[in-house]
Protein backbone atom coordinates (compact mmCIF):
# COMPACT_ATOMS: atom_id res chain seq x y z
CA UNK A 1 0.00 0.00 0.00
CA UNK A 2 1.36 3.70 -0.65
CA UNK A 3 1.22 5.20 2.81
CA UNK A 4 1.42 8.93 4.12
CA UNK A 5 1.71 8.06 7.71
CA UNK A 6 0.64 5.80 10.88
CA UNK A 7 0.61 7.26 14.14
CA UNK A 8 -1.49 7.48 17.58
CA UNK A 9 -3.89 9.87 18.71
CA UNK A 10 -7.51 10.41 19.51
CA UNK A 11 -10.01 10.43 17.21
CA UNK A 12 -11.48 13.59 16.59
CA UNK A 13 -14.59 12.67 13.68
CA UNK A 14 -17.31 10.84 13.46
CA UNK A 15 -18.69 7.94 15.92
CA UNK A 16 -15.25 7.56 18.07
CA UNK A 17 -14.72 11.12 18.86
CA UNK A 18 -12.49 11.23 21.40
CA UNK A 19 -11.08 7.56 21.81
CA UNK A 20 -7.87 6.56 21.62
CA UNK A 21 -7.05 5.41 17.70
CA UNK A 22 -4.53 4.22 15.79
CA UNK A 23 -4.42 6.02 12.49
CA UNK A 24 -3.21 4.88 8.74
CA UNK A 25 -3.07 7.68 6.22
CA UNK A 26 -2.82 6.15 2.81
CA UNK A 27 -1.37 8.24 -0.51
CA UNK A 28 -3.44 9.80 -3.39
CA UNK A 29 -6.63 11.35 -3.39
CA UNK A 30 -9.28 11.69 -6.56
CA UNK A 31 -10.73 14.51 -5.56
CA UNK A 32 -9.39 18.52 -4.55
CA UNK A 33 -11.57 19.52 -2.09
CA UNK A 34 -11.32 23.60 -1.96
CA UNK A 35 -11.39 23.15 2.47
CA UNK A 36 -8.86 20.07 2.44
CA UNK A 37 -7.12 20.39 5.57
CA UNK A 38 -4.67 16.99 4.34
CA UNK A 39 -3.05 18.24 0.83
CA UNK A 40 0.16 16.87 1.86
CA UNK A 41 -1.76 13.40 1.17
CA UNK A 42 -1.73 13.78 -2.60
CA UNK A 43 1.99 12.57 -3.00
CA UNK A 44 2.74 8.95 -3.66
CA UNK A 45 3.31 8.50 -0.45
CA UNK A 46 5.42 5.16 0.61
CA UNK A 47 5.13 1.15 -0.38
CA UNK A 48 4.24 -0.45 2.81
CA UNK A 49 3.57 -4.04 3.15
CA UNK A 50 -0.41 -5.32 5.20
CA UNK A 51 2.15 -7.25 7.41
CA UNK A 52 4.21 -4.29 8.15
CA UNK A 53 1.19 -1.72 8.86
CA UNK A 54 -0.73 -4.66 11.33
CA UNK A 55 2.89 -4.97 13.19
CA UNK A 56 2.97 -0.74 13.71
CA UNK A 57 -0.73 -0.86 14.69
CA UNK A 58 -0.14 -3.67 17.48
CA UNK A 59 2.21 -1.41 19.12
CA UNK A 60 -0.13 1.14 19.65
CA UNK A 61 -2.41 -1.10 21.86
CA UNK A 62 -5.29 0.06 20.69
CA UNK A 63 -8.79 -1.10 19.99
CA UNK A 64 -9.83 1.29 17.63
CA UNK A 65 -7.92 2.36 14.24
CA UNK A 66 -8.48 4.48 11.59
CA UNK A 67 -7.92 4.20 7.65
CA UNK A 68 -7.73 7.54 5.85
CA UNK A 69 -6.10 9.80 3.51
CA UNK A 70 -6.20 10.71 1.41
CA UNK A 71 -8.48 8.76 -0.60
CA UNK A 72 -7.81 4.68 0.94
CA UNK A 73 -10.55 3.21 -1.04
CA UNK A 74 -8.22 3.90 -3.99
CA UNK A 75 -5.69 1.52 -2.60
CA UNK A 76 -6.56 -1.85 -3.43
CA UNK A 77 -4.91 -3.84 -0.47
CA UNK A 78 -7.29 -1.36 1.89
CA UNK A 79 -9.91 -4.11 2.14
CA UNK A 80 -6.72 -6.95 2.97
CA UNK A 81 -5.32 -4.97 5.47
CA UNK A 82 -9.41 -4.52 6.68
CA UNK A 83 -9.66 -7.69 7.81
CA UNK A 84 -6.07 -8.06 9.20
CA UNK A 85 -7.11 -5.16 11.36
CA UNK A 86 -10.38 -7.10 12.19
CA UNK A 87 -8.54 -10.80 12.90
CA UNK A 88 -6.71 -8.51 15.23
CA UNK A 89 -10.04 -7.30 17.23
CA UNK A 90 -9.59 -3.74 16.20
CA UNK A 91 -12.75 -1.56 15.20
CA UNK A 92 -11.66 0.32 12.04
CA UNK A 93 -13.15 3.55 10.25
CA UNK A 94 -12.98 4.09 7.22
CA UNK A 95 -12.98 7.94 6.07
CA UNK A 96 -13.72 8.03 2.24
CA UNK A 97 -14.49 11.00 -0.28
CA UNK A 98 -17.99 9.17 -0.95
CA UNK A 99 -16.85 9.08 -4.56
CA UNK A 100 -15.99 5.58 -4.97
CA UNK A 101 -17.67 2.33 -4.25
CA UNK A 102 -18.13 1.52 -0.73
CA UNK A 103 -19.98 -2.44 -1.61
CA UNK A 104 -16.91 -4.33 -0.85
CA UNK A 105 -16.22 -2.72 2.26
CA UNK A 106 -20.13 -3.65 3.68
CA UNK A 107 -18.30 -7.39 4.40
CA UNK A 108 -15.64 -6.44 6.53
CA UNK A 109 -16.61 -7.35 10.23
CA UNK A 110 -15.73 -4.46 12.78
CA UNK A 111 -15.63 -1.90 9.58
CA UNK A 112 -17.49 1.53 10.16
CA UNK A 113 -17.98 3.35 6.84
CA UNK A 114 -17.86 7.34 7.59
CA UNK A 115 -19.12 8.30 3.76
CA UNK A 116 -18.63 11.89 2.77
CA UNK A 117 -21.29 13.81 0.66
CA UNK A 118 -19.47 16.90 -0.90
CA UNK A 119 -21.44 19.94 -0.93
CA UNK A 120 -21.03 22.57 -3.15
CA UNK A 121 -17.98 24.84 -1.56
CA UNK A 122 -16.01 22.28 -1.62
CA UNK A 123 -15.74 22.12 -5.70
CA UNK A 124 -16.64 18.62 -6.06
CA UNK A 125 -20.57 17.86 -5.42
CA UNK A 126 -20.61 16.70 -8.89
CA UNK A 127 -18.35 13.97 -7.75
CA UNK A 128 -21.08 12.12 -4.47
CA UNK A 129 -21.35 8.76 -5.28
CA UNK A 130 -25.23 8.70 -4.53
CA UNK A 131 -25.88 5.05 -4.84
CA UNK A 132 -23.53 4.77 -1.61
CA UNK A 133 -25.79 6.39 0.17
CA UNK A 134 -29.04 3.20 0.80
CA UNK A 135 -26.15 0.72 1.02
CA UNK A 136 -24.62 2.17 4.67
CA UNK A 137 -25.85 0.91 7.28
CA UNK A 138 -27.22 2.12 11.33
CA UNK A 139 -23.45 1.55 12.34
CA UNK A 140 -21.90 3.47 9.39
CA UNK A 141 -22.24 7.72 9.22
CA UNK A 142 -22.67 9.98 6.05
CA UNK A 143 -20.74 13.34 6.68
CA UNK A 144 -21.46 17.00 5.23
CA UNK A 145 -18.60 19.31 5.77
CA UNK A 146 -20.28 22.61 6.05
CA UNK A 147 -19.16 25.77 4.99
CA UNK A 148 -21.61 28.72 4.57
CA UNK A 149 -25.36 28.86 4.30
CA UNK A 150 -25.70 27.23 0.29
CA UNK A 151 -23.56 24.30 1.94
CA UNK A 152 -26.09 23.70 4.59
CA UNK A 153 -29.54 24.29 2.21
CA UNK A 154 -27.76 21.62 0.06
CA UNK A 155 -27.25 19.25 3.23
CA UNK A 156 -30.27 20.22 4.52
CA UNK A 157 -32.09 18.71 1.29
CA UNK A 158 -30.19 15.69 0.99
CA UNK A 159 -31.06 14.66 4.33
CA UNK A 160 -35.04 15.43 3.41
CA UNK A 161 -34.87 13.71 0.22
CA UNK A 162 -31.80 10.72 0.52
CA UNK A 163 -32.66 7.42 2.04
CA UNK A 164 -30.55 7.51 4.48
CA UNK A 165 -30.37 4.39 7.37
CA UNK A 166 -26.60 6.02 8.79
CA UNK A 167 -26.02 8.51 11.46
CA UNK A 168 -25.65 11.81 10.17
CA UNK A 169 -22.97 14.33 11.08
CA UNK A 170 -23.18 17.96 10.12
CA UNK A 171 -19.37 19.36 10.44
CA UNK A 172 -18.58 22.97 10.30
CA UNK A 173 -15.62 23.88 7.86
CA UNK A 174 -12.41 24.11 10.62
CA UNK A 175 -12.20 28.81 11.02
CA UNK A 176 -16.41 28.94 9.79
CA UNK A 177 -19.04 29.95 12.74
CA UNK A 178 -19.89 26.37 14.03
CA UNK A 179 -22.75 27.83 16.38
CA UNK A 180 -24.13 29.84 13.36
CA UNK A 181 -24.46 25.73 11.71
CA UNK A 182 -25.75 24.71 15.39
CA UNK A 183 -28.37 27.43 14.85
CA UNK A 184 -29.69 26.17 11.66
CA UNK A 185 -29.80 22.99 12.14
CA UNK A 186 -32.02 23.94 15.87
CA UNK A 187 -34.28 25.77 13.89
CA UNK A 188 -35.09 23.31 11.22
CA UNK A 189 -35.56 20.55 13.76
CA UNK A 190 -32.84 18.15 12.11
CA UNK A 191 -32.11 15.00 13.57
CA UNK A 192 -28.33 15.30 12.95
CA UNK A 193 -25.27 15.33 14.91
CA UNK A 194 -23.20 18.94 15.08
CA UNK A 195 -19.76 18.42 15.43
CA UNK A 196 -16.46 19.47 15.64
CA UNK A 197 -13.19 18.33 14.44
CA UNK A 198 -12.02 17.51 18.53
CA UNK A 199 -8.19 17.02 17.56
CA UNK A 200 -7.88 20.17 16.19
CA UNK A 201 -9.66 22.07 19.07
CA UNK A 202 -7.07 20.29 21.35
CA UNK A 203 -3.81 20.45 18.91
CA UNK A 204 -4.61 22.64 16.42
CA UNK A 205 -4.16 22.04 12.61
CA UNK A 206 -1.10 19.92 13.24
CA UNK A 207 -0.24 16.99 10.79
CA UNK A 208 -0.06 13.83 12.44
CA UNK A 209 -2.28 14.39 15.70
Amino acid sequence: MRIIEVFHSVQGEGPLTGLRTSFIRTARCNLRCSWCDTTYSFGPGRERSVAALVKEVAGHRTKFACLTGGEPLLQRESVELLRALSDRGLTTVVETGGSLDVGPYLSVPKTVLSVDVKCPGSGMSSHNRWENLPKLRPSDVVKFVIGDRADYLYARRVVRERPIRAPVVFQPVWGTNAARLADWVIKDRLDVRVMLQEHKLLWGDVPGR
